[in-house]
């Protein structure tokens, strides 16, 4: 059988939107994809309580821990919230002051571990323990 056309049957005109309106969308999920998320971060430096927090000495800085766990620089107690801002203001200066580690043979391994893991934290770099010439001869005692 022959297809027969009708005598006043006109071409369609209307364009198919659909692949386009397809495209479209997989163009926008790709954009909200690959753009990051806007963050809006803006620092503000705060001031500080300072009252009370010994001063950092430009050339060398020395970090005790006495037989009761208290942590103290250059002779002042502080905090290890205290102590981790003043090791990073000496990471500041230039030069960078060096930094001494002396805790007492009495001293709690918890106290001297977590005041370690702060000054590692820190990004300090001129470290060094002091005092430990002092134990030289603990195995030769505990051998005799």
């Amino acid at each position: 059988m022959a297809a027969t056309l009708a005598s006043n049957s006109t071409p369609l005109a209307d364009l198919n939107t659909t692949p386009l309106i397809d495209v479209l969308l997989v163009l926008l999920i790709l954009f909200v994809i690959t753009v990051p998320a806007a963050t809006h971060n803006l620092e503000v430096p705060l001031p500080s309580d300072t009252r009370g927090t010994p001063p950092i000495n430009p050339s060398r800085n020395t970090v005790t821990i006495d037989p009761t766990g208290i942590v103290a620089w250059n002779g002042t107690a502080v905090s290890q919230a205290g102590l981790a801002a003043l090791l990073v203001g000496t990471t500041h200066l230039v030069p960078e002051p060096e930094l001494r580690f002396e805790p007492t043979g009495q001293a709690p391994y918890d106290a001297a571990a977590r005041t370690l893991q702060t000054i590692r934290g820190s990004g300090v770099r001129g470290f060094g323990f002091v005092g430990n010439e002092r134990y030289a001869d603990f195995g030769k005692a505990a051998a005799n």
